[in-house]
């Protein structure tokens, strides 16, 4: 599609110009939509949790609440930023920078449908992995830079949760390439046709959910948000930010919960296919529904889930937390991937059908 308008505005203008124009409007069509399900992800979780715990989340900005998250989005960007005493200014800012931008990046490479993608690169995983393992670095350094021991004690404990499941979410993936023999997200998502049996949820579905656990611990939400937990280290690495710089920090997380589950639907629940393939009553049933509306239904279900979880279980002790992904979550998927790999050598399993 953007190959198409470049091609077309090559025909008008100089070709670096049009290579320009096409980059700026690839960005506006991928970064704008991200925000926009951003502030609209911030008003599901507050009513969403509202309703779960019999109470109204809001409802006073607009007719029933819709415009509260423009309201957050005014008052963070009209309040003051706060640089403190002896801190390091540069890397103060440039650490929400780190925190964005690859979350941001990240979705150059994600395929919406089969048409709709902004570059379709054969190590799209990769790609992925890459890019976003750089959020860390923003966590160390605005804990650093904030020359405050409760940030830089929460930076410590939010880099090592981090990287900690990495660790996990990348051996959950290596077993999806195995599966699939290749990288490129897209070729995946074709490797799932043939209706809900042939998703990689049913055969990998301890994968399946060490994943999802990981991108909870990823994305500090509950029952892993140590980093952010109150009572526990002072809101974390992010205690002396203020203003824009503190949205920065949030719109990152949450642009991170929306790519965690674009990648479990994608990896394991067939991305944009259709759960009905090769049932023709329902697939003429619900053959009206465009490849986008299936994963947007996906994607949406798992973000519910994200919020469930939160309005639903109680904070992991830090210990626990780590003693999960070190002792359970690690261990499994390195012994998945020797199971996937036997199957693999003895062509056995239900993706040699």
């Amino acid at each position: 599609m953007f190959d198409a308008l470049q091609a077309f505005l090559s025909g008008f203008l100089y070709d670096w110009l049009a290579v320009l124009i096409t980059l700026v409007i690839q960005a506006v069509a991928v970064i704008l939509p991200i925000m926009l399900a951003v502030a609209w992800l911030t008003y599901a979780e507050r009513k969403v949790i509202g309703y779960m715990q019999v109470r109204m989340g809001p409802n006073r900005v607009g007719p029933g609440g819709w415009l509260q998250p423009i309201a957050d989005a005014l008052k963070l960007m009209t309040k003051e930023v706060i640089f403190p005493n002896q801190s390091n200014k540069f890397l103060f800012i440039v650490a929400p920078v780190l925190s964005i931008a690859p979350a941001v990046a990240v979705w150059a490479v994600i395929p919406f449908s089969p048409e709709v993608v902004v570059s379709d690169i054969n190590a799209g995983i990769l790609y992925v992995l890459a890019v976003s393992s750089i959020l860390v670095y923003g966590t160390i350094i605005a804990g650093w830079a904030s020359n405050s021991k409760y940030a830089f004690l929460g930076a410590l404990r939010g880099s090592a949760q981090k990287i900690s499941y990495e660790i996990a979410m990348g051996f959950a993936l290596v077993t999806v390439l195995m599966i699939a023999g290749s990288m490129n997200l897209q070729e995946i998502v074709e490797g799932q046709q043939g209706g809900i049996w042939h998703w990689y949820l049913l055969p990998l579905l301890p994968m399946f959910v060490v994943y999802f656990l990981s991108g909870l611990a990823e994305t500090n939400r509950t029952p892993f948000d140590i980093v952010e937990g109150e009572a526990e280290i002072v809101a974390g690495f992010h205690v002396e930010y203020s203003g824009m710089t503190f949205g920065v920090f949030m719109l990152a997380e949450y642009a991170m919960m929306i790519l965690i589950s674009f990648m479990t639907a994608i990896m394991f629940l067939g991305g944009w296919l259709s759960p009905f393939e090769g049932i023709p009553l329902l697939e003429t049933l619900f053959a009206w529904v465009p490849a986008f509306g299936w994963l947007a239904f996906k994607v949406s279900f798992l973000l519910f889930v994200f919020l469930w979880l939160r309005a639903t279980f109680p904070r992991y002790r830090y210990d626990q937390l780590m003693r999960l992904g070190w002792k359970v979550l690690i261990p499994v998927t390195i012994v998945w991937v020797f199971v996937v790999g036997a199957m693999q050598y003895f062509k056995v399993g239900p993706w040699f059908n």
